[in-house]
């Protein structure tokens, strides 16, 4: 089995992009590959340009990234309770070449975090409901509250017990 993995943020500081590395190494019995989304820039997505440039290449390589994964480990950083405004131009210029079918029929693992008591449960909730839209199987979601209470940054890990076993349960709900 092979995971793609990423965090729905450009940020080299995100705390999703460490949730997300840290998630990955708690997959066992599988290849797990770690997408930055830095490396799929793309210009603000317009009909206009669409004219203009047609498909841009960075979209069809993340939409063929996703492809060759059997599922998929997606964390979601949360700005102003929405998607940030990086990955939903990744989205939108994907879904013009893939359609509402972005996510291919992969079973997904939803991630959020923040350093808030909700722990990005907003965003969450949103993408737990719009994935299924865009062929998604949502297996599980987990949200994070509280992250630099409960992540230790130096050892890149969580120090709550009771959510490592909240990670270690999705993330055997997507790989069984």
């Amino acid at each position: 089995m092979k995971i793609i993995a990423f965090a729905a943020s450009t940020s080299s500081q995100s705390i999703n992009k460490a949730l997300v590395r840290y998630v990955a190494k708690l997959v066992v019995g599988a290849e797990v590959e770690l997408l930055d989304l830095n490396d799929y820039e793309l210009p603000l997505f317009s009909e206009d340009l669409e004219r203009e440039i047609g498909n841009p290449q960075a979209a069809t390589d993340f939409l063929q990234k996703l492809s060759s994964g059997d599922a998929l480990i997606v964390s979601f950083a949360e700005h102003n309770g929405l998607y940030t405004a990086a990955f939903k131009n990744l989205f939108d210029w994907c879904s013009r070449q893939a359609g509402r079918d972005i996510y291919q029929s992969k079973p997904m693992l939803l991630l959020a975090t923040s350093s808030g008591e909700r722990g990005g449960r907003t965003v969450l909730d949103l993408a737990s409901s719009m994935t299924p839209r865009f062929g998604g199987d949502v297996r599980a979601t987990v949200s994070v509250p509280l992250f630099n209470e409960n992540f230790d940054l130096d050892s890149g890990m969580i120090t709550n017990d009771e959510i490592n076993s909240q990670l270690q349960s999705a993330v055997n709900e997507l790989t069984n």
